[in-house]
């Protein structure tokens, strides 16, 4: 399981160095925030259901922050 998220890491450290050369910054510092925290916990060595719970608790953080700026935020159309 270690070994999924920093596999999950390296992938999100590409997606950082891919939107860093499109120009988007921001998301780029998003991912490579994401690559620092998935690195970390791939060397935690906790046990399976850790990681598990972990993983929910991130992805129900992420939901309700993407939910909330696609609700409130984003303004439909963009600025093109």
């Amino acid at each position: 399981m270690d070994n999924m998220f920093k596999l999950m890491g390296w992938w999100t450290g590409i997606f950082a160095v891919l939107f860093y050369v499109g120009d988007m910054i921001e998301v780029s510092l998003i991912m490579v925030a994401n690559t620092g925290f998935f690195v970390l916990l791939g060397f935690l060595n906790v046990s399976e259901r850790m990681y598990m719970y972990i993983f929910g608790a991130y992805l129900t953080v992420f939901f309700v922050g993407f939910t909330y700026y696609a609700t409130f935020i984003h303004v439909p159309g963009g600025m093109h």
